[in-house]
């Protein structure tokens, strides 16, 4: 397996984050999660928050010595600490650019800083062609990359005791319709759904909507979370926002579990096998998934196909990540 002859530092202004890790690890490097938790995300404590994580990751620079730093964003200001440690040290850095930092609206107003550091970056990294001519066109190098290998512990495992078992990759956010996810789980009594994410964000509103057949799993250990996807029929994950890369989905058919996922382009470009693609309307969820119950060997094998055809197009992407930090 190619490594990068620098030592890399992959920090994350997260609690967690498994493409970070994963990454990091498919690169021969360390995950670094800096995050001050105590101080929530409110707007009177946020600025102490961001400075704290600011001076835990020069520290954690310094303290590693990294020959090349990935750093995650949002938030964009991670990456000043990474721009300061180039400064003094000439070590370059690599922004990895979730589609929040360039779509969500909180982050419109910090878009000239992003722009302005991701020039001064080796590369920008992001998911699809609509982001990287984002950064493009802002005069910066962009390197798409679509999704990463996973690679889950082993130990814990995760009992499932449905019929037909589906995994639900959930958080709660904004752009999910939990909702109309409940009320499709509903009409589907012969399933059991497994939804994960942590429930304190889910609206009590809505909470109170969740049928029997629904399991809120709440935090799950990383090899919990992966004996789930791993076993689970299928892996339900939906967006309501376009140009959105659903990590859920590359996870699941990286374990050659087949999904269940919203039809905006850039998911049907990036699963053509293994997947049914729904609208995220309560129809089109009910039909997707007897869909994938009556032709789930049909979809699994799409699965495997699709899982081997990611795992060569990472081998070309990472040699290209790897020479840009040279």
């Amino acid at each position: 397996m190619q490594m990068s002859d620098k030592k890399i530092c992959y920090i994350s202004w997260a609690e967690n984050c498994s493409r970070s890790d994963h990454t990091a690890r498919e690169l021969g490097g360390s995950s670094h999660m800096i995050y001050m938790p105590g101080l929530g995300s409110h707007a009177a404590t946020i600025i102490f928050k961001y400075c704290g994580q600011f001076f835990m990751t020069l520290r954690t620079l310094l303290r590693e010595k990294p020959g090349a730093v990935f750093i995650m964003s949002p938030p964009v200001f991670a990456v000043l600490p990474a721009w300061i440690y180039k400064i003094f040290t000439g070590v370059p850095f690599v922004i990895d650019t979730h589609s929040a930092a360039l779509l969500m609206p909180r982050w419109r107003h910090f878009q000239w800083l992003q722009h302005w550091l991701e020039q001064r970056a080796a590369t920008t990294i992001v998911h699809n062609e609509h982001l990287a001519a984002i950064v493009r066109q802002n005069g910066a190098h962009a390197t798409i990359v679509r999704d990463v290998p996973v690679k889950f512990p082993t130990g814990e495992k995760f009992n499932l005791n449905g019929e037909f078992n589906i995994a639900v990759v959930c958080s709660f956010n904004y752009d999910e319709p939990v909702e109309a996810l409940f009320t499709a789980a509903a009409k589907c009594k012969n399933m059991h759904f497994y939804v994960t994410g942590n429930p304190k964000h889910l609206d009590p509103a809505l909470k109170a909507q969740k049928p029997g057949n629904v399991t809120l799993t709440g935090f799950l250990s990383d090899s919990a979370y992966g004996d789930l996807i791993c076993h689970a029929d299928v892996v339900l994950t939906l967006t309501t926002r376009d140009h959105t890369m659903l990590r859920g989905a590359w996870e699941a058919i990286y374990q050659k579990t087949p999904v269940v996922i919203s039809n905006w382009q850039i998911l049907q470009e990036n699963f053509p096998e293994g997947a049914v693609h729904v609208d995220n309307s309560v129809s089109a969820i009910v039909q997707g998934l007897e869909m994938m119950r009556k032709n789930h060997n049909v979809f699994k094998s799409g699965a495997e196909n699709l899982c081997a055809a990611k795992q060569n197009r990472w081998l070309e992407t990472k040699k290209h990540i790897l020479e840009r930090l040279n």
